[in-house]
């Protein structure tokens, strides 16, 4: 027979811990159960609209939701946030970006969860560089600093034959160090692009 454990000791721990996210595995470890009864409090819990599927496999808490930003990492890895969300993020284009955008070394996938879509391009290993661990809220997530997300999104303008863009901030990217992320992409294109574009 499944293990229970109370509702609000299991939310309180979950909480205590700073779980922004969950799995199965989670839950073994931390009430000491059998994999039947994690999966048993999983399903029950969900049912009840107690914890929140992101994915399968992956749980959070309604009241303890982490930045887009940590969900993103955590859907598939590795990546990183990259690309128009990061450009955003640091205030590189003036519009909000409602997808949140990032590279991995895997295969391009693309996410829906708690009403948002996340996608991922792939990148090759060489390049898979140019970000940074920030902590927001107690959650830490790998974001591209300005000047690879701003590489990161021209190589695929450039692989899919799409303009560059035209409305950023020139002053916030540094072309000597975006040169030099373009450089691991081995795209004699993109770095004629961005030379183009950034001097």
């Amino acid at each position: 027979m499944a293990k229970l454990v109370n509702q609000h000791h299991f939310v309180a721990k979950i909480k205590r811990k700073q779980l922004g996210l969950f799995s199965k595995r989670d839950v073994q470890a931390l009430f000491k159960v059998s994999t039947v009864s994690a999966t048993f409090l999983l399903h029950r819990y969900t049912k009840r609209g107690i914890i929140l599927k992101v994915k399968r496999g992956l749980y959070t808490l309604p009241d303890l939701l982490p930045p887009d930003t940590y969900i993103a990492n955590r859907l598939y890895s590795p990546s990183y946030v990259s690309r128009e969300f990061a450009l955003s993020y640091h205030g590189i284009i003036p519009e909000t970006v409602y997808v949140v955008t990032s590279v991995s070394t895997k295969a391009a996938r693309r996410f829906e969860a708690l009403g948002k879509l996340y996608t991922y391009r792939r990148i090759k290993k060489e390049a898979f560089t140019g970000y940074s661990t920030i902590r927001q809220n107690g959650f830490s997530f790998n974001i591209a600093d300005a000047e690879k997300a701003f590489v990161d999104a021209l190589y695929y303008r450039v692989i899919f034959r799409e303009q560059p863009m035209n409305r950023f901030s020139k002053k916030k990217i540094d072309p000597a160090k975006a040169l030099r992320y373009a450089a691991l992409f081995g795209n004699r294109k993109l770095i004629a692009i961005l030379k183009q574009t950034l001097l």
